[in-house]
């Protein structure tokens, strides 16, 4: 005997809203959304020029340390406890004195407020300037969208940006980027999990040589990237 008529379009309705959800996200994390992604390398031109970062497989290192010691972590931190949070406000003043420097504030911040009004005016919320991940964080709790899907499509977006920056920096083909993409998921999905069985009470970051590149593209003679 089939399923009763009512349980199928339940099943339909939470089907159709799971897709919904998705395609929003994809939205607003895909390259086309105007936050300047693309501007940003977060330190990763200074490694390239310092040889720090050189092929394919120093690449995947240098950005699975980021994701699961670094900002990859302490974004996807922020991200939940925004969408968790009331109001973001506290959590947000949190996010911009973690920024370990200059530049990687001016990143948080410009692309926060990109998103921000980006997102107010296409989708008509009342979402102020905030950093980046308090952003996306705040909007998914405003449109009500799954928290777990969120943060992975926000950590898969981290993660291409930057293997999109490095294509370009050091140079590789787009086929062995892709693949740094693949094989870095099941990194994304373990900070995921992390992130959403934690707290802000676990807030650190031990990605250092990634924050001094940071600090070193300040004064790099020639650049590309904002950061």
């Amino acid at each position: 005997m089939g399923a009763p008529m009512g349980t199928i379009m339940a099943q339909a309705t939470v089907q159709t809203m799971d897709i919904d959800a998705v395609l929003t996200l994809t939205q607003w994390l895909s390259p086309a959304y105007p936050v300047g992604a693309f501007a940003y390398s977060h330190g990763l031109e200074w490694a390239v020029e310092d040889r720090q970062v050189r092929d394919a497989q120093s690449l995947a290192d240098w950005l699975g340390a980021v994701v699961c010691h670094g900002a990859g972590l302490a974004d996807a931190r922020f991200l939940v406890a925004a969408y968790r949070a009331d109001d973001p406000v506290r959590i947000d003043a949190l996010a911009r004195a973690f920024a370990p420097s200059a530049e990687r504030l001016k990143e948080t911040v410009l692309q926060g407020e990109a998103f921000a009004r980006a997102t107010t005016d296409i989708w008509h919320l009342s979402l102020p300037g905030l950093t980046y991940p308090v952003a996306v964080g705040r909007a998914a709790r405003l449109c009500d969208l799954p928290l777990d899907v969120t943060l992975g499509l926000y950590l898969q977006a981290f993660v291409s940006n930057l293997t999109a920056a490095g294509i370009r920096l050091i140079p590789l083909g787009q086929t062995e980027g892709q693949g740094i993409v693949k094989a870095l998921m099941p990194l994304c999905r373990a900070t995921a999990d992390a992130a959403l069985t934690g707290s802000l009470d676990d807030l650190s970051s031990t990605a250092f040589l990634g924050d001094i590149a940071s600090m070193k593209h300040e004064t790099q003679y020639a650049r590309i990237f904002r950061t």
